[in-house]
């Protein structure tokens, strides 16, 4: 591993461990999303506390924190398992930030814009995944799961020699969601829809 691939890769954590989900419900006035909702700071919990937009922001801050290092390493021609390795500390960074305490997300999507360089047509089948999954069952989590499952097979599709580090970014992914797994076999998960139409009215109804 040469020096500067090492330092990307100390960035790359750096930078996912900037909690968006954090700052952007600081800014929006809302709850700390570690301490409330489900207590995930990431945009899925966001939007129950706070809405569209407050989401969309996370949502967008934490797919650009796994992007930015691992495209720019991509165009300095940085070898597929390095790449693989720099997408990982980017989602370790988010799921453990040392800036919050080690506090952190699931790193769905600041896995998604990790992967986002190998293709469009590569995100846009994960994303589609998530999707149809969420659009079915109503479980946020699950998608999460079937496209981090889904991943490696639909990297082979497209770019075979990126499926060993899209492979050790998906099990990542699948560990940090263990808690959703054990919740969804008991039946114990909460739906992502009713839980943000539940707040919806308790915020009418306050308003």
């Amino acid at each position: 591993m040469t020096p500067l691939a090492l330092l990307i890769i100390i960035a790359a954590y750096l930078l996912g461990s900037i909690s968006s989900a954090v700052l952007i419900c600081r800014l929006y006035g809302l709850e700390d999303p570690r301490d409330s909702g489900s207590g995930n700071p990431g945009a899925t919990n966001v939007l129950r506390l706070g809405g569209r937009g407050a989401a969309a922001m996370v949502l967008v801050c934490d797919v650009l924190k796994g992007m930015l290092p691992v495209w720019l390493s991509y165009l300095i021609g940085i070898n597929p398992f390095l790449l693989g390795i720099i997408g990982i500390a980017a989602c370790l960074g988010h799921i453990y930030p040392i800036f919050f305490h080690f506090r952190g997300g699931k790193g769905v999507a600041t896995a998604l814009g990790a992967l986002a360089p190998i293709g469009w047509d590569l995100s846009g089948m994960l994303i589609g995944t998530w999707l149809l999954t969420v659009l079915i069952s109503g479980y946020s989590s699950l998608g999460a799961l079937i496209t981090a499952l889904a991943a490696p097979m639909l990297t082979w599709l497209v770019k075979p020699e990126y499926t060993m580090p899209v492979s050790m970014l998906s099990c990542l992914i699948v560990l940090r969601h263990h808690d959703n797994v054990r919740r969804l076999l008991d039946g114990k998960e909460s739906k992502i829809w009713t839980k943000f139409s539940r707040n919806t009215k308790h915020s009418g109804n306050n308003s």
